[in-house]
């Protein structure tokens, strides 16, 4: 299997967009070298949309642009393998990428076997320009089947916002992970729109396939290709908390040149990222709602022990609990809980646990039966 967790990793587009190049490429994953991302578990270097000419070459290749990838895509790639990462690219099923970029749709198989060539472990695919009376499903598919017979192992990443529905087909056409929602933006509410609107998805999701609600816009604070207004530490914080209980692949947007120290402290929280790549493969779901006031979500994880996270809606600080009975445990059953952000050994517990969470904040908590 390709993706028997979620994939980690970085895509260019949340804060680049188009503006992409060689160096910057490369810088990043020195950085994810350098600042610890690799040894957490990010290993997926992706380049957006915007790499392309306008016109493929005379023998139907697609072709980087000479100004910004002047050593070409294949030097690039293998810059990538040397540090002990993934690369990964961009293409589109439709007749231009989102961009007007040379798109794969009548050309998959010469793509395929290009990106292959490439060294590329990642296609992110994307659904701009589709041609009108094509099924969109099926565009998927015939690129799905391209990679598979490139003769490299590419992991495949459906990118068609939900429109049809991916979670009940994009399997069976080849993809380790597909997009559940429209573009995520660096604002509160693009994420807990995009983020709790996934349940009720947890039945479509485990290893070697994934939904996916859009990558990470952690560390933005505001600037960036998808800008729009940044959020707080403490809602960077709920954002990947619940795209962790959501097993979802966590592919970073920010500058990973550029992280502060509590940027750091989110993405490379070793416990964090433990629920989100724990092997059983479980999709957090949701136990308990009150809408535009607070959420109550938990993930099984393989050892026995539960993720459970409560997450303020709010804009005052709310008193939560999380009741054993509701988490499918015997209210008699001692729990161990530990705080996942802090680390904090928060004792042993029966029947609830009851804390007060900040506005658009939450608590991430690991309970582990012990006994009756």
């Amino acid at each position: 299997m390709l993706a028997p967790t979620p994939p980690m990793g970085w895509n260019s587009w949340n804060t680049f967009g188009g503006d992409i190049h060689e160096d910057l490429v490369r810088e990043t994953a020195d950085s994810f070298v350098a600042e610890g991302l690799k040894d957490a578990g990010y290993q997926y270097v992706v380049i957006d949309d915007g790499w392309q000419t306008d016109e493929r070459s005379a023998d139907n290749r697609l072709v980087a642009d000479p100004a910004k990838f002047p050593s070409g895509i294949k030097a690039l790639s293998d810059y990538v393998h040397s540090k002990g990462l993934k690369f990964g690219i961009y293409s589109c099923a439709g007749t231009f990428t989102c961009m007007g970029k040379p798109a794969s749709y009548g050309y998959e198989q010469i793509d395929a076997q290009t990106f292959a060539e490439w060294g590329v472990d990642f296609l992110k695919y994307d659904f701009c320009y589709k041609p009108a009376g094509v099924d969109g499903p099926y565009l998927f598919q015939r690129m799905g089947q391209e990679l598979r017979a490139s003769g490299r192992p590419i992991l495949y990443s459906v990118c068609e916002w939900g429109t049809n529905e991916p979670w009940k087909w994009a399997a069976s056409a080849g993809a380790h992970m597909w997009r559940t929602t429209g573009d995520i933006q660096d604002a509160w509410e693009s994420v807990e729109r995009l983020g709790f609107s996934q349940a009720g998805l947890e039945a479509y999701a485990g290893p070697n396939h994934w939904n996916d609600p859009d990558m990470l816009v952690v560390g933005m604070y505001g600037s960036g290709n998808v800008a729009f207004g940044g959020c707080t530490d403490d809602e960077y914080r709920s954002h990947f908390s619940l795209w962790c209980l959501l097993a979802s692949p966590l592919m970073l947007g920010c500058d990973v040149r550029k992280m502060n120290d509590t940027t750091k402290s989110i993405l490379l929280n070793r416990r964090v990222i433990a629920i989100n790549q724990d092997p059983l493969g479980r999709q957090g779901f949701l136990v308990e709602r009150e809408p535009e006031r607070f959420e109550v979500w938990m993930k099984p994880l393989l050892d026995g022990s539960v993720a459970v996270a409560l997450f303020n809606r709010d804009h005052n600080p709310r008193k939560m609990s999380a009741a054993w009975e509701s988490l499918r445990i015997h209210d008699r059953t001692i729990c161990r809980l530990e705080d996942l952000w802090s680390g904090e050994n928060l004792g042993e517990h029966d029947r609830a646990y009851a804390v007060t969470v900040p506005p658009h904040g939450v608590k991430l908590l690991r309970l582990t039966p012990i006994g009756k």
